[in-house]
């Protein structure tokens, strides 16, 4: 077709490789964190920042990059992230004490947060209607890939070398996405508008804030003194950047966007479903290690079902939304997505692989159908110019939904299974089942009790993100619609070159 950009292609890869590099440091670094710790002398404190810190500023400072980008020019700021999440890894494999750590994850969040939004818009102003299915449906499948693939890369690369090597394997990944996005990538940006550093400045702190109120739910509770406080940051800052936003002649973020159905339908559902997603990982994790006996390697292979189902739904998913429409696949794929998380429900302490390899394959068959599909709709709904900032506010309410399920989740699964460990169990098995396990040490009746409590409390866990997903399709089939072809136009819904992208 006639102004179709004879390298979309390459650029896809480009951009896939951009958000590969993302994908495999979150998950590789899990399988890192217990030789890093006990090499670089971490107390469990210090552990948790390690994790979070890149989330606290990744979530912080979303929606300002994706102005940025918009501003500026988001090839600009797409690789602009890539060199300093690439320095910053760099810099992460030669740490030998937690703060030195702890500053390169924080400049690697920069880094993501510049990356992840320019990502998204550029491949929103390449591809045009016809071809965005396609182009969602690769760059979802590239995703899944590394989540899935990087914890088995990481036990490999842990086993024959040393932890350092999950940092350094980000450089010439970083490298080679920077070389192609400059020989490759054609600038775009937005419309320039005035700058609005109050709505940065309230946006980066209240969403800060928030995530981090967030991540101390299960320690502190959510009405502690200090989680309180960090609460009335949060409802402060993010309540004066709505206020700001509406009055202001040249708003950051427009929030207009969410009288638009399917951007308000779009943005809720999902975020249920990452409530949902959330603890997903973290679960079956402990799970296949503790309550199997799988290895790191063994456990991330074990996710292979998920990765191969997930590349079948997207690949299909694309052809079907065009015959059915976004919303009866958003509903059918979420559906199966709630069966997955219900079969979860079942599984036992002598359960074996075979239920969880079942579930595991109809979730990602579920998402595969569902995601690119909900973001196909949201994102039909930002104009060009806003792409930048339209495509952060999409990242952003994912990011806050995954961190509030990982919170919630986590510290129901913590609390259920001290709950259900028999009287008589000693207090420091009562924390997790790693620590149970440990407590055990031969005490095969302990260890038994520790497996099957565990199990119990996944099984809770499991059944509350299977009605977080059926909340999240009952909402998206209810408040979301197709569009309806006008006369004269092929689609009365967006723009032609607004294209979607599955997060």
């Amino acid at each position: 077709m006639e102004g179709r950009n004879p390298r979309r292609w390459w650029i896809l890869i480009v951009l896939c490789l951009s958000t590969l590099v993302l994908v495999i440091d979150s998950m590789a670094l899990t399988v890192a964190v217990p030789p890093m710790t006990r090499d670089i002398g971490a107390s469990a404190q210090d552990t948790q920042w390690i994790l979070d810190s890149y989330v606290l500023v990744f979530a912080g400072l979303l929606l300002t990059s994706g102005s940025l980008g918009d501003r500026f020019g988001r090839r600009r700021v797409m690789v602009l992230g890539l060199l300093l999440f690439g320095a910053a890894s760099l810099t992460a494999a030669f740490c030998t004490d937690p703060g030195e750590v702890i500053a390169a994850r924080v400049a690697m969040g920069v880094g993501g947060a510049l990356i992840m939004p320019s990502t998204l818009s550029i491949l929103i102003t390449v591809f045009d209607e016809d071809e965005r299915g396609k182009a969602m449906a690769a760059w979802g499948s590239v995703s899944m890939l590394g989540l899935v693939g990087s914890p088995v890369l990481g036990g490999v690369l842990i086993d024959h070398f040393s932890w350092h090597s999950i940092f350094l394997i980000n450089v010439p990944v970083v490298v080679l996405a920077v070389l192609a996005a400059v020989a490759l990538m054609p600038e775009s940006k937005g419309k320039r508008q005035k700058a609005d550093p109050l709505g940065a400045v309230l946006s980066a702190v209240g969403m800060t804030a928030l995530i981090w109120w967030i991540i101390e739910l299960p320690q502190h509770g959510a009405f502690g003194g200090q989680s309180m406080a960090t609460l009335a940051v949060a409802v402060a800052a993010l309540g004066g950047f709505v206020v700001w936003e509406n009055v202001t002649a040249a708003p950051m973020v427009p929030l207009a966007l969410f009288k638009h159905r399917n951007f308000s339908g779009g943005s809720l559902s999902l975020t249920l479903v990452q409530i949902g997603n959330g603890g997903l990982l973290l679960v079956l994790t402990q799970y296949l290690q503790f309550v199997l006996g799988y290895s790191p390697v063994k456990a991330g292979l074990a996710f292979v079902p998920l990765a191969v189902a997930a590349l079948i739904g997207n690949s299909g998913g694309a052809a079907l939304a065009a015959r059915m429409g976004n919303r009866l696949l958003i509903l059918t794929g979420m559906l199966v997505m709630a069966s997955s998380f219900a079969l979860l429900a079942t599984v036992s302490a002598t359960t074996g692989f075979a239920v969880p390899a079942v579930a595991l394959g109809l979730l990602g068959l579920g998402a595969g159908l569902a995601m690119p599909a909900a973001v196909g709709a949201l994102m039909g709904t930002i104009p060009a110019e806003q792409a930048g900032v339209g495509s952060a506010l999409n990242d952003t309410i994912q990011q806050a939904g995954t961190a509030l399920g990982i919170a919630i989740l986590g510290s129901l699964l913590s609390s259920g299974f001290g709950r259900a460990l028999p009287a008589g169990t000693p207090a420091r098995a009562r924390h997790s089942i790693a620590d149970a396990l440990a407590t055990a040490q031969g005490d095969t009746g302990l260890a038994h009790a520790a497996r099957e409590a565990f199990t119990t409390s996944m099984s809770t866990t499991f059944t509350i993100s299977a009605v977080g997903v059926l909340a999240a399709a009952a909402l998206a089939a209810l408040v979301m619609r197709d569009p309806r072809p006008a006369a004269g136009t092929e689609t009365s819904a967006a723009p032609p070159e607004n294209p979607a992208l599955a997060a």
